[in-house]
């Protein structure tokens, strides 16, 4: 896959290019189910991946809670997302992503009990959903 591929225009074009490279692994996959796949980490940091799982986790009901970096993801104003990707792309690219610790959370449950959460930062959470898109 070209690294240098452009951004997507919008979400669609984004989920579409998506789609079509989770299409192309599994057809690839079932034709031939000895294929080894040793080359597909660049889809993490591909741009469509990554806006992809923005739109997700920006959306899901997660994007209202902070991680240690006490930044949460519907609290990022549009005009700063392109730029935060662009960042975040280069960092995992370059291979100096790094993840951060997870803020702990005790959730009580309705038997008295706690659960015990944890909460990724809005970075780690992108880069979660960009392997998980991967991951067909």
């Amino acid at each position: 896959m070209n690294a240098d591929v452009p951004w997507p225009a919008d979400t669609s074009e984004a989920w579409a290019r998506v789609l079509t490279m989770q299409t192309k692994l599994h057809r690839w996959a079932t034709g031939d189910p000895a294929r080894r796949f040793d080359d597909v980490f660049n889809l993490v940091y591909d741009p469509a991946f990554l806006a992809a799982a923005w739109n997700r986790v920006a959306g899901n009901k997660g994007g209202r809670t902070a991680g240690v970096d006490g930044i949460a993801p519907r609290s990022v104003t549009p005009d700063r997302v392109s730029g935060m990707l662009a960042d975040l792309r280069e960092s995992v690219k370059n291979g100096e992503f790094v993840p951060e610790r997870v803020r702990q959370k005790s959730i009580p449950k309705g038997n008295g009990k706690v659960r015990s959460l944890g909460i990724p930062t809005m970075t780690d959470r992108i880069v979660q959903a960009s392997l998980k898109l991967g991951d067909c």
